[in-house]
């Protein structure tokens, strides 16, 4: 069954039971208003008839006295003996009523609803006898019948609007979905990412929907445009070496086992390249492995100690001069070596690309540290900056080719800060160096 049919069935259905308990309840209670009302007038008559025998002497006719307080369409027995009756004889004549606990009951006679009211009398030989007077309730049978069609038809009335609602319901919650299904089955038969139109002015569940199914496929649309692209570059990036190492090859079989000159340089040239593309493979695993959610180990650590083992062994292994400079005693909760990770792709960017002093510093800015690392090499041109921590990209080819750079380590760099909670700032002016700021949260829940 279709979620339409279920909310147009469920609504309808639901509805119809409330209407039909309110009618049934509305009818009762008038049912036993209108029995309350006659069985208290019935009484009344029935105390007056009691009051008239108590005065009533052996002279006095009983007949003529029961006469006188007979109901309409009623009639009047003592000790089980019929002694009056009206109009209804008839449907009265072989009738008793059975009256047990309560003074007074309410029964059908062929049809007809007979309210029947009990009492003991003194009867004029001494004797207490019971007095039961009885009256056919024909006007509170019709008024009731009324009343059972005017509800038969306020509930067939009341529920045209309540199927045309359940209908508009089901199409403003299934409309939507269908919208939704089609986007979903165009976009896998086309392959292309559709998205949802809808109105602006809606602010409901169905618009958050909408609004949450566009933004996942825009997501899934830049992912994929960035897959395909991180696709291209990395067979960009790995054509060229195979090509330098292939052309090499070609070289050293033509002239290289009589040439010594050529075959050391196409040795050398092939090394060369196959380090390089042997660097490049594994930092496209390290991006890889980036993507998967990787487990970061957090604890408290010293910031200033875990700069200093990162600088101290790079100082020797490059003979350059790495300042630091910063405070003791920096406490953060972070992962100490994903932390030197990222610190050493940045110092050794700058090593790359500077042949000056490299300077870092550390300093308290309330609820986080700053590290500031500077070198004074050539600089970024402003309008690359914002394009640094993208893959593949490069400020300049033929610099990345002499210092074996990738254009893969900033994305690498980026996708640890993201993971470390660590906020990552590059500010550079073209030939007069490159400032890069990392800032670090002191506690996890500060960034």
């Amino acid at each position: 069954m279709k979620i339409r049919t279920k909310i147009h069935l469920f609504s309808t259905l639901l509805m119809f039971v409330i209407l039909i308990l309110t009618n049934t309840g509305v009818y009762f209670l008038f049912e036993k208003m209108a029995y309350d009302t006659e069985r208290e007038q019935l009484q009344s008559q029935v105390k007056e008839l009691t009051a008239s025998f108590s005065k009533m002497t052996a002279q006095n006719d009983p007949a003529v006295i029961i006469r006188a307080h007979l109901p309409d369409n009623g009639a009047i027995s003592v000790a089980g003996q019929r002694l009056g009756s009206g109009e209804a004889t008839t449907l009265l004549k072989d009738y008793t009523p059975t009256i047990t606990n309560d003074s007074y009951t309410v029964e059908k006679v062929n049809g007809t609803s007979v309210l029947s009211v009990s009492s003991p009398v003194i009867w004029n030989n001494g004797d207490v006898v019971q007095l039961d007077m009885m009256q056919l309730l024909v006007n509170v049978d019709r008024n009731l019948m009324a009343l059972k069609l005017v509800l038969a038809g306020v509930t067939l009335l009341a529920m045209l609007p309540v199927v045309f609602s359940s209908i508009g319901l089901s199409r403003i919650v299934i409309n939507p979905i269908e919208k939704l299904i089609a986007t979903m089955s165009q976009s896998r038969k086309s392959g292309t990412y559709e998205k949802i139109q809808m109105s602006v002015d809606r602010k409901d569940e169905m618009a958050q929907m909408a609004l949450t199914f566009n933004e996942m496929m825009e997501q899934l649309e830049q992912n994929y445009k960035q897959q395909e692209q991180f696709v291209s570059n990395a067979s960009h990036e790995l054509k060229t070496p195979l090509t330098v190492i292939e052309s090499y090859a070609r070289l050293l079989t033509r002239r290289g086992f009589d040439n010594r000159d050529v075959a050391e340089e196409a040795v050398g040239a092939i090394l060369s390249e196959s380090v390089r593309m042997k660097s490049m493979i594994e930092q496209l695993l390290q991006l890889a492995k980036n993507d998967e959610l990787a487990t970061f180990q957090f604890e408290e650590t010293d910031l200033f100690d875990q700069i200093e083992k990162t600088v101290k062994p790079m100082r020797q292994a490059y003979a350059r001069q790495f300042d630091f400079e910063g405070i003791k005693d920096s406490i953060v909760t972070t992962d100490s070596e994903r932390f030197r990770q990222l610190l050493y792709i940045f110092l050794d960017n700058a090593r790359k690309y500077s042949d000056d002093l490299v300077k870092i510093t550390l300093q308290d800015e309330g609820d986080s540290y700053a590290i500031a690392i500077t070198d004074y090499g050539n600089g970024i041109p402003q309008e690359a900056l914002p394009h640094v921590f993208n893959r593949f990209y490069r400020v300049e080819e033929d610099r990345n080719r002499k210092t074996g750079g990738t254009g893969l380590g900033l994305a690498i760099a980026k996708q640890l800060a993201d993971g470390l909670g660590a906020g990552l700032k590059m500010e550079s002016i073209s030939g007069m160096g490159t400032t890069v700021r990392i800032t670090i949260p002191k506690r996890l829940d500060s960034h």
